[in-house]
């Protein structure tokens, strides 16, 4: 159960390397899923859709990076809950991306970088709200509440 006590406190065992791994995976994540928008749209000669679409494309990484920020009040399980998603859209949007950028030709290939920032967001606010809520009410029982 968690209680007060790991609420705001200093991140101690496997949440610190979890933290760390979390935030290093999500700025080359963000890095690479650029990298790889920008190889797709090389071809592109509108400047202002190129940078709509990296806007679009960043989204999800930014938002991650600030519930990171926000999160120092946070239970456990609920920064664990975080960082786990941090991990897993970057791995999951780096493959979509990756596999678009170098598989085969297709024939519309901004679609993925139109859908995978939406289901980022999507998972965001599911995932981790559904954590913040659940770790809050595992709190709360453990307080006697």
């Amino acid at each position: 159960m968690t209680s007060e006590a790991s609420r705001g406190r200093p991140e101690r065992g496997f949440l610190a390397p979890l933290r760390a791994a979390a935030m290093i995976a999500l700025l080359a994540g963000a890095a690479g899923s650029i990298a790889f928008m920008l190889r797709v749209g090389r071809r592109n000669n509108s400047r202002a859709l190129v940078v709509l679409f990296g806007i679009w494309v960043l989204s999800p990484f930014l938002a991650l990076v600030l519930a990171n920020l926000v999160s120092r009040p946070w239970t456990v399980l609920a920064r664990t809950t975080l960082y786990s998603v941090m991990l897993v859209l970057t791995l999951g949007s780096l493959a979509v991306y990756g596999n678009v950028a170098f598989g085969p030709p297709r024939a519309k290939p901004a679609f993925a970088f139109l859908v995978v920032p939406l289901a980022s967001w999507l998972v965001i606010a599911i995932v981790v709200s559904m954590g913040v809520i659940v770790s809050g009410r595992l709190s709360r029982r453990g307080d006697g509440a």
